[in-house]
């Protein structure tokens, strides 16, 4: 089961450090919606890492990184709008790269501080991708989890295969196993490992589980052409080469996502950035194990004293 979210603080510091579940309220041009975040660490912290999870995950996904990074940082988990506990969209044709950018900048705002550090797997990185090109960027660092601008077309047809498709499950733990399955190339994780980050992707309804996920973010991958997809790679290679900030690009050694040498154009071509592939995992690493973790670590804190 996903970890207990508590409001108050207890007696055990890990506890009282998290998770705080906490909403802040957005917009789009076809109303308002609210979108869900987990926090953790002390509120008061100005140092702050946001960790924007993958396409048709939940912002639990980061729990392992939370508690590792809590200590230093207050890490802030949001659900982008459409996923988790957060609103679905009053129209579905706003799902995508824009809208979220504009949410995540309204999270920031509500966290009051001059500058954050950024961790994004897939999805999570491109939002973070556009939000550090942009001028004036509060984002400090960025760490962009097997994803970059240019997305591979084996990729893409294997999502469409799954996205925004009905489905339901009798239990909870067929649910647990069927989004296990489509997310397999995570890791050899165990059991309990997968229900943790799984149980909050779906929810029961009159005897019969789903996903959480608003099926309409297919909408728009559905729409999207051969045009729309090359246009939208040029705008993030030109937010990519805009952005000062350190970059870390980490690929899973078998990703189908992102390519090596998509990453070795990243490297070549970033004001700042560097690379770290990951050892026999594809798309993306799920960053539960502690030597996963501790590569976020190291990029993150080494030199902490660096104007953040």
């Amino acid at each position: 089961m996903s970890t207990p979210i508590v409001e108050a603080a207890t007696s055990a510091p890990s506890e009282a450090f998290g998770p705080r579940q906490r909403y802040v309220q957005c917009a789009s041009p076809a109303g308002l919606h609210r979108v869900a975040y987990t926090e953790w660490g002390d509120p008061a912290n100005p140092r702050v890492l946001v960790c924007v999870h993958g396409l048709t995950r939940s912002g639990r996904d980061f729990d392992k990184v939370a508690e590792a990074l809590c200590g230093e940082y207050r890490v802030v988990c949001p659900d982008v709008a459409g996923r988790g506990l957060s609103d679905w969209l009053a129209d579905p044709k706003y799902y995508g790269i824009p809208q979220y950018v504009a949410d995540m900048v309204t999270l920031v705002a509500r966290l009051n501080v001059e500058t954050v550090d950024w961790f994004g797997t897939s999805m999570g990185g491109l939002i973070g991708m556009a939000f550090a090109g942009l001028p004036n960027s509060p984002i400090h660092k960025l760490l962009l989890n097997d994803v970059g601008p240019h997305i591979e077309r084996v990729a893409l047809d294997r999502i469409g295969e799954y996205l925004g498709k009905p489905t339901d499950f009798a239990t909870l733990d067929e649910g647990i196993v069927h989004a296990a399955a489509l997310a397999a190339t995570f890791g050899p994780l165990t059991a309990a490992e997968w229900a943790a980050i799984n149980t909050p992707l779906l929810r029961e309804r009159e005897g019969r589980w789903s996903f959480r996920y608003d099926p309409g973010i297919a909408l728009p991958f559905v729409a999207a052409t051969d045009e729309t997809n090359a246009a939208g790679e040029a705008f993030l290679w030109h937010s990519f080469v805009s952005i000062k900030a350190p970059v870390l690009v980490v690929r899973g050694e078998t990703s189908d996502l992102l390519s090596r040498e998509t990453v070795e154009q990243m490297v070549a071509r970033g004001q700042a950035a560097s690379s770290y592939e990951v050892p026999g995992v594809g798309h993306a690493p799920a960053f539960l194990s502690p030597d996963q973790i501790d590569v976020a670590r190291r990029f993150f804190l080494e030199n902490k004293a660096d104007g953040a």
